[in-house]
């Protein structure tokens, strides 16, 4: 019994069959980040850390809009 596959073997899978599982994850991925963003330029002036929440946003994909959305919209000044 073989447990492990070589790199030769990888050719044989056939990635347009992942294609409907992969998609629909990457692009709620995309909408996630592209919501939070929008968001946190509209309200840029009454928040505070804008460009950590920017890299945080951008560089942990689902979960820093998700992160965004929880913590960082409490996260404003009073004006």
């Amino acid at each position: 019994m073989q447990l492990n596959y070589g790199i030769d073997e990888l050719d044989k899978i056939d990635l347009t069959a992942f294609l409907p599982i992969i998609l629909p994850i990457a692009i709620i991925g995309f909408i996630l980040v592209l919501t939070a963003l929008i968001d946190l330029y509209r309200h840029r002036k009454t928040r505070r850390n804008v460009m950590l929440w920017t890299v945080i946003i951008l560089f942990a994909n689902t979960l820093g809009p998700i992160l965004y959305f929880v913590i960082g919209r409490k996260d404003r000044e009073q004006i």
